[in-house]
């Protein structure tokens, strides 16, 4: 049960949809923020960027975040849940380009702290021909998802115990994005 009273069912609406429902006014700027990071036009595709969300949510042991997430990355990534798993294990031999292992490392340090995001981490991720852009998109992700997980984990929202009942919400974020209505 959260912290707070949110007036509503937490098993209907567990994590972050809850505390949507319960403060719609700040609602729309949050969807809208996941929106523009993960599902707008851009040169990493969206899957990877969620994998990047699912990433950071894992580090931060944010289960919510880190199920929904990876439920996410794996209905838009061809590898599906076997790829995201792997990444989660071990970013080290995971099957992924080293342009998207480079950002994952970039996303990690920031998880730490933005300060540990060194020249020689942006410089590798560059090597590997991650743009500009995907450079200060991984960034904003991950400080974006340590804001996420807090906001969820401080109020002791309720995680699904079956990461598997995050494949609706995966179709409907797939078909109509954060913003949209499902």
């Amino acid at each position: 049960m959260a912290h707070i009273e949110l007036g509503l069912d937490e098993t209907l609406f567990p994590g972050i949809n809850g505390l949507m429902r319960f403060r719609p006014e700040t609602a729309v700027p949050l969807n809208a923020l996941a929106e523009a990071l993960l599902r707008a036009p851009n040169s990493l595709p969206a899957g990877e960027r969620e994998l990047i969300a699912a990433y950071v949510s894992g580090l931060n042991e944010c289960r919510f975040c880190c199920d929904s997430h990876s439920a996410f990355a794996a209905a838009q990534l061809d590898e599906g849940m076997t790829l995201v798993h792997q990444v989660r294990a071990d970013l080290d031999t995971a099957p992924v380009s080293e342009k998207l292992r480079a950002l994952l490392r970039i996303a990690g340090a920031v998880q730490e702290s933005g300060r540990n995001v060194t020249a020689e981490l942006v410089d590798r991720a560059r090597a590997q021909g991650a743009t500009e852009v995907e450079i200060h998109d991984t960034v904003l992700i991950a400080a974006a998802f340590c804001m996420f997980n807090r906001y969820v984990d401080g109020l002791g929202t309720l995680a699904r115990d079956d990461a598997d009942g995050y494949d609706e919400a995966a179709r409907r974020i797939v078909e109509h994005g954060y913003t949209g209505s499902a």
